[in-house]
């Protein structure tokens, strides 16, 4: 039995790793372990274990980092599995192979530069991804596709049948997943229009884990609290809810910014509006060369899929027009499926299974 870790540093890296135990546990001879980096707050910590719990799989838990950490070194895994740098190699042996999952595919240069030598794999999603991580030196890439998206193409419709009936929302309206970044976010500029649309349509929000989590981005949760209570029409995920993939196959549209799931609602072939109008910190206000660098601009630019908002006003019109003309954007959406997604046959997973067995160390 070969011993895999899952190093999940947070809660929101879990939906791109739960595909690949799925399949470990169907090729039956792995042992399969997760963590988490020890933080104040155990809200995630303890998402996580239950979520572990349901799956059978073995939680790795201490009382301090320091533990946790060693506790990770004596069990000699043969495989850990990271979405981010994070504390790799205070966590890998020699003999370990060290694949990347990277936890994200949207419009942030983080892609390319939360990188370490020791990765041994990199699981890359997209063709146009690989040539340019080819292009700056790395030799450790594997196309696999985006692991996180077999699910969406496996899902189960009795699932999707059973969360509909606890969002209590009428569908017979359309309905609007809005998933935005935490920053830099159109969150707090688009929250008045969104309190408008929800008179029309079922607004589904989905927040970013960090804007429950982390205290600097925590108003964020709260004025959508405030929203989702004076509108019946607006259902706000909770922070338990990590798993974006089942409000993709309900939602008639996607409203987001800079996020992954710009990316990631593209085999669904459904219109997507990208808000373009971000709240800025004051710093990116004054020096906005720094904020600009935090993006891919390339990438940004060539985003022509989707409908592009700059004003919050823009947005009515935006989204009834795309309800109005849903196939208008097709082509341009398959198009860009293709280049940003490698093979979306739900066997992402497998496949990096497979490079990782090939594995000569």
């Amino acid at each position: 039995m070969k011993k895999i870790l899952f190093e999940t540093h947070h809660l929101y890296y879990w939906p791109n790793y739960r595909p690949i135990i799925d399949e470990l546990k169907n090729r039956k001879n792995y042992c399969i372990d997760a963590s988490m980096p020890i933080r104040t707050s155990l809200v995630e910590k303890n998402i996580l274990k239950e979520a572990c719990t349901e799956l059978k799989i073995e939680f790795i838990d201490e009382n301090n980092e320091t533990s946790r950490i060693q506790k990770i070194l004596n069990n000699k895994y043969d495989i850990i599995i990271v979405g981010n740098v994070g504390q790799l190699n205070k966590i890998v042996n020699n003999h370990t192979i060290a694949v990347m999952v990277y936890h994200g595919i949207g419009l942030k240069q983080s892609y390319y530069k939360d990188i370490d030598e020791r990765i041994d794999i990199r699981s890359v999603e997209s063709i146009n991804r690989y040539d340019k991580l080819k292009k700056l030196g790395h030799k450790n890439i594997s196309m696999t596709g985006y692991t996180k998206l077999d699910r969406l193409k496996n899902i189960d419709e009795e699932e999707i049948s059973i969360i509909k009936k606890t969002l209590n929302l009428d569908f017979s309206k359309k309905t609007i997943l809005f998933a935005p970044t935490f920053y830099p976010t159109s969150l707090e500029l688009l929250y008045n229009e969104l309190a408008v649309l929800s008179q029309e349509c079922n607004v589904i929000i989905k927040l970013h884990g960090f804007s429950w989590e982390q205290k600097r981005f925590q108003y964020q949760s709260k004025m959508y609290k405030k929203l989702a209570k004076k509108h019946s029409s607006i259902a706000l995920l909770d922070k338990t809810i990590y798993d974006i993939i089942p409000y993709y196959k309900i939602a008639d549209l996607l409203i987001t910014d800079i996020s992954s799931t710009l990316f990631e609602f593209l085999p669904l072939n459904k219109p997507i509006v990208q808000a373009q109008c971000f709240t800025l910190r004051l710093k990116h206000k004054i020096f906005r060369k720094r904020f600009w660098q935090k993006l891919d601009l390339n990438r940004l630019e060539n985003v022509s899929f989707a409908y592009k908002i700059d004003r919050p006003e823009d947005l009515l019109s935006r989204v009834f027009y795309a309800l109005e003309n849903p196939r208008e954007m097709s082509k341009k959406r398959e198009l860009a499926l293709k280049k940003s997604l490698f093979n979306f046959d739900g066997k992402a997973s497998s496949r990096l299974i497979n490079a990782i067995e090939e594995f000569k160390n």
